[in-house]
């Protein structure tokens, strides 16, 4: 179980960002976030997001030189391979399988960056014919910036969608909006060997010197229910998210950003007498 921790917006000699670091060296290739509403919500939501975590831009191979006028020039290396959007694209399309809507859309930019998203593109919709069972699937395409727009004004248009890194990060942060924040969104980061559960949000150091803590925990006791689904607990998993829903549906326990007054001892202690 993964915490969040800040990692720093300039360049520091030497930092690592320890998720990055730790989705590599553990083969955590893909991120899944799943974005769903509760019964009493306004507007019913119930997406997954599949991202890639291992490449895209944040292989964090970046450089600077100095062209000929004496200004610096910045480069950053993508790299898309066909080997991360096999493995992406067999997790998306089996939670896509299992979803109450089997329907599975590839986000990318390939009208643009034609090479590597195109790349991405075509491996993701070739996986479909790797097993039988993914026939019955329904395949779309959504160009990323129309991919947002379309996020926000028919969200329930969406079941299963799969994306590059970079997309995948962006998107699934700006589709928490559509539940009522960042601190209800888990996510789990997952491989052949390891599961780790981490919640979608960041630190928050806004809020970090508070007392009592005002934080959400849902995302991070979401995640937790996650980790244990992707190691086969399924019900223990079912358990726990019921807990959460029903605490919502309440109405009672709610912290600042959902508009309530509670704290994050209130909420997680109201949560577990639920459990």
């Amino acid at each position: 179980m993964f915490g969040a921790v800040s990692s720093p917006s300039h360049k520091v000699e030497g930092y690592s960002s320890p998720i990055v670091r730790l989705r590599k060296e553990l083969g955590l290739f893909a991120n899944v976030r799943p974005v769903k509403s509760i019964k009493t919500d306004q507007r019913q939501v119930d997406m997954t997001i599949v991202r890639e975590n291992t490449e895209c831009l944040y292989v964090k191979e970046e450089h600077i030189t100095t062209n000929a006028s004496g200004k610096k020039v910045a480069e950053a290396t993508r790299r898309i391979t066909q080997t991360a959007s096999e493995n992406i694209g067999r997790i998306a399309y089996e939670i896509a399988l299992h979803s109450k809507n089997p329907k599975l859309t590839i986000v990318h930019k390939s009208n643009v960056l034609a090479v590597t998203d195109g790349l991405f593109r075509e491996t993701v919709k070739n996986v479909q014919g790797f097993d039988e069972r993914f026939k019955g699937i329904k395949v779309e395409e959504q160009i990323v910036d129309s991919c947002v727009y379309k996020l926000f004004r028919q969200p329930e248009e969406f079941s299963t969608l799969v994306a590059p890194n970079l997309y995948g990060d962006i998107i699934s942060d700006g589709a928490a909006a559509l539940v009522g924040s960042l601190g209800l969104v888990p996510s789990v980061n997952a491989g052949e060997s390891f599961i780790l559960g981490e919640p979608v949000h960041g630190s928050a150091p806004d809020i970090a010197h508070l007392s009592p803590s005002i934080a959400n925990p849902i995302a991070a006791i979401r995640s937790a229910g996650l980790m244990l689904e992707y190691s086969g607990f399924g019900g223990e998993a079912k358990r726990i998210y019921n807990a959460v829903d029903r605490v919502l549906e309440g109405g009672k326990f709610r912290t600042p950003d959902l508009g309530g007054k509670s704290t994050t001892d209130e909420v997680t202690d109201a949560i577990c007498e639920k459990l």
